[in-house]
């Protein structure tokens, strides 16, 4: 099942037909028994004609008050990437040891302000040399700390800029247009297939400029470990979104350009479309 935030209301996908929902996006969401919800809503309901219409045309960012934290090298491809970037400032040894240590890195995204949707621009910092998309396989997490979906996430990233010194994470990844999220919330009660894969596509000018892909079994840590530690000592009255960290890193000789469109993938979810501003 799939759901959407749409300037129409909240748009389910199920068995190829389409249902309108009149509801509020968080109170919606933010329910540990979501899958059975929604289940109830379309055996008792009417699809709609112009559901397609809606999804192609209307789409929003699927995401209301809750906030969107982030984990960082949880691929060995990540830690591999990241010391490489941090290697001049003495930070590699830094990312070796998180990658290997028990608690998980966590950090604070962004919040709805922050974000942009399908179709909308992501932004690159005027104040960075080297930018890269991240895209990351998200969590929707309930207040209680179920998660009951999965999304897609781009956390944009400024690699000149943590490169230069791991404190500076917080400048190189929040600012206006750093995250990305969509195009739906794929809800299910079972896990994901491990063979789950997330593929990356950029083009410039009319061409592939990188590709690449990465199952999610290449994930180091599980999704509850991750969410475990970040509902410790922090609560989410609307839920969370949570991105699980990216296993595509491009070299240092790729950036990304102004204009360039940035195409991520997940199976089961769809694609999720942004260009560079």
């Amino acid at each position: 099942m799939k759901v959407y935030k749409t300037t129409a209301g909240i748009v389910i996908e199920h068995r190829d037909a389409f249902y309108l929902l009149d509801q509020e996006w968080d109170s919606f969401i933010n329910d540990d028994g979501l899958a059975g919800k929604i289940e109830r809503i379309v055996s008792a309901q009417e699809p709609v004609a112009n559901g397609q219409e809606l999804v192609e045309n209307e789409l929003e960012a699927p995401i209301g008050r809750q906030e969107i934290w982030a984990s960082g090298v949880t691929y060995y491809k990540s830690k591999l990437g990241r010391q490489e970037e941090s290697k001049e400032a003495g930070g590699g040894d830094f990312y070796d040891r998180m990658y290997s240590a028990d608690r998980p890195e966590l950090f604070f995204k962004a919040t709805r302000n922050r974000t942009v949707g399908p179709g909308e621009y992501v932004r690159i910092r005027e104040d960075s040399t080297w930018d890269v998309p991240e895209p990351e396989l998200t969590l929707m997490i309930t207040s209680a700390g179920k998660i009951v979906g999965y999304t897609i996430g781009n956390d944009m990233s400024s690699r000149s800029i943590e490169g230069e010194n791991p404190l500076y994470l917080p400048q190189a990844k929040c600012y206006d247009g750093s995250a990305a999220l969509g195009p739906c919330m794929y809800v299910t009660e079972d896990s994901l297939p491990p063979e789950t894969t997330i593929a990356l596509e950029i083009e410039r000018d009319g061409a592939i400029v990188f590709a690449e892909d990465i199952e999610i079994n290449q994930i180091k840590r599980s999704f509850s470990e991750l969410v475990s530690y970040l509902y410790r000592e922090c609560s989410f009255p609307q839920g969370s979104l949570l991105m699980t960290g990216t296993g595509i890193v491009p070299t240092k000789e790729f950036t990304l350009h102004h204009g360039d469109e940035i195409r991520i993938s997940i199976s089961h979810i769809g694609t999720l479309v942004n260009k560079v501003k």
